[in-house]
């Protein structure tokens, strides 16, 4: 992305990694996070005007501890080190780093010893500054999560806060613009952690506020056109909002050049194909093929019950029938995908930072042979990021407004193995669950409403006979970014409705549970 003003965050292995850089955008600059590993020459190319190292879980003197290259203090420009990165920076520079008399974690209360540069203007709440008892300083609430502490600061480093336990929780060396800060700014548990990403990014990094949508699509149309010439492109649309935002994005650019190609992999919502295409067609005049391919999705998954081995097969069984589409598509040179910024850190473990959790099949399904090139022109984008794009685009809100669906679709909410009869139970179900969420207007209050087929049967009596037939989860969730989610409380009146409604009208189902988990500790999808 051809941005001047940048901000570089190096990621240790912080479970905020990616939270830094959305606060970074959120003041309409550009953010990328890149493995701690990194060659200085590629950060050179990248070309940021400030560098913030992220927290982590290990201790600089673990044997594999992760260290960047020290070359990175030698750039002449601004760096920010957060919790594990300041206790990185002290040792990389010639401070000393010692285990804590007891580990701080959670809430803690800042005194603040220098307001005039990265720390100016951060009373709690945004109110005036509080002074302590001895009328010095001002305080704060912030959050920490560390086992180490600084107990000398390199040379050139002076203390700027301190708490009860760490008398070193933030330094600074003005004349290098080196700063470090032993608790995490970038979440909301820290009063005001915003306006000190913001003191960084723009008073001392001196960015200029210009990330904004409508310059990321002048900018990628552009690229696209480039990229692509004369050629054309493929996309998957799969009813999503990532991937419809990609096909209005570069049709955008590119126009008739464009084929959309519309998969029935049997494991879609109900009716999802015919509302589709029915949208796109409607609004943006897009070339829309619709292929039925859910007799061969169901056969290559028959038999497995491996989430990772769904998703793979789903993923390359999407690029097989892209390709033979794509053979009737004289000068089809490209294939579009919707994948985002989460899901190509989330893809690739840094070695110790960053462990996978999960693959997504945008990113780790391809196949090595596949003939066609890609295109991703959302891949630096989080969700609500790409929400915003989509207004911008001119998009209608029953499309932008879309719950997330993951590309795998039902087959990774069928815990066990995938059928034809399993997934038409689940679309039944999970159709009833969003429609009385939309009845009850909730539907724009949660981030993902879903319904989700245990590999369980049990008891039940219907009609005055007994029953063993399959329980259904239902899962809804509140969140921002999809990064951390809250399970919604929804009320009990809805419930009630959406369990007899599914128990009463999907055949197969006799028993309702409600999803109470967060995230973390659990994942938003159960698999």
């Amino acid at each position: 992305m051809h941005f001047t003003e940048k901000i570089l965050v190096l990621d240790f292995g912080s479970q905020y990694t990616q939270l830094i850089a959305r606060r970074v955008r959120e003041q309409k600059v550009y953010s990328e996070i890149l493995p701690y590993n990194v060659t200085i020459d590629r950060i050179k190319e990248f070309a940021p005007k400030g560098i913030i190292l992220s927290g982590g879980p290990s201790s600089v003197y673990d044997k594999k501890a992760p260290l960047p290259d020290k070359e990175i203090f030698e750039l002449g420009i601004p760096v920010l080190g957060i919790c594990y990165g300041m206790q990185l920076m002290a040792h990389m520079l010639g401070g000393k780093v010692a285990k804590s008399a007891r580990r701080e974690y959670g809430r803690a209360e800042l005194m603040i010893d220098d307001d005039t540069d990265l720390l100016k203007k951060t009373g709690a709440r945004g109110k005036s500054i509080r002074l302590d008892s001895e009328g010095q300083g001002s305080r704060g609430v912030v959050w920490m999560s560390h086992g180490d502490r600084i107990v000398k600061q390199p040379e050139g480093f002076a203390p700027i806060a301190h708490t009860d336990n760490s008398p070193i929780a933030a330094m600074a060396d003005k004349d290098r613009k080196f700063y470090a800060l032993q608790f995490h700014p970038e979440v909301a548990h820290t009063e005001n952690g915003t306006k000190i990403l913001k003191n960084f990014v723009f008073s001392i990094c001196k960015c200029k506020p210009r990330w904004t949508m409508q310059s990321f699509i002048e900018t990628t149309t552009r690229e696209i056109k480039d990229k692509v010439g004369k050629d054309k492109v493929v996309c998957a649309i799969s009813g999503g909002v990532d991937s419809a935002v990609t096909a209005v994005l570069i049709n955008k650019a590119i126009g008739k050049q464009l084929t959309c190609i519309f998969v029935d992999n049997g494991v879609l919502r109900l009716g999802e194909a015919t509302k589709v295409e029915g949208m796109l067609k409607k609004h943006f005049r897009m070339n829309i093929i619709c292929v039925d391919a859910s007799k061969r999705f169901l056969d290559k998954l028959k038999g497995v019950t491996d989430p990772e081995k769904k998703r793979k097969i789903i993923g390359n069984e999407f690029i097989h029938v892209f390709q033979e589409q794509a053979k009737k598509i004289r000068g089809a040179e490209y294939l579009a995908q919707g994948t985002l910024y989460p899901d190509v850190i989330e893809s690739v473990s840094f070695k110790g930072p960053s462990a996978m959790i999960k693959s997504h099949h945008n990113v780790g399904g391809l196949l090595k042979d596949m003939k066609l090139k890609l295109v991703e022109p959302l891949r630096e984008l989080f969700k609500d990021e790409v929400r915003v794009l989509g207004r911008e685009l001119g998009m209608p809100d029953e499309i932008i407004n879309r719950h997330p669906f993951p590309g795998p679709g039902l087959a990774i909410r069928i815990i066990d193995e995938v059928t034809r009869q399993r997934a038409d139970i689940l679309r039944k179900a999970d159709a009833i669950v969003l429609e009385e969420i939309k009845k009850a207007g909730l539907y724009s209050e949660i981030w993902q409403a879903f319904a989700v087929l245990l590999p369980i049967r049990t008891v039940g009596v219907m009609g005055d006979e007994r029953t063993y037939e399959n329980v259904v989860a239902v899962r809804a969730v509140k969140s921002v970014d999809g990064m951390t989610a809250d399970w919604a409380k929804l009320p009990y009146e809805v419930l009630g409705t959406i369990s007899g409604r599914i128990i009463n009208e999907v055949k197969g189902i006799n028993r309702v549970v409600f999803d109470i988990s967060s995230k973390p500790p659990s994942t938003i999808e159960w698999e």
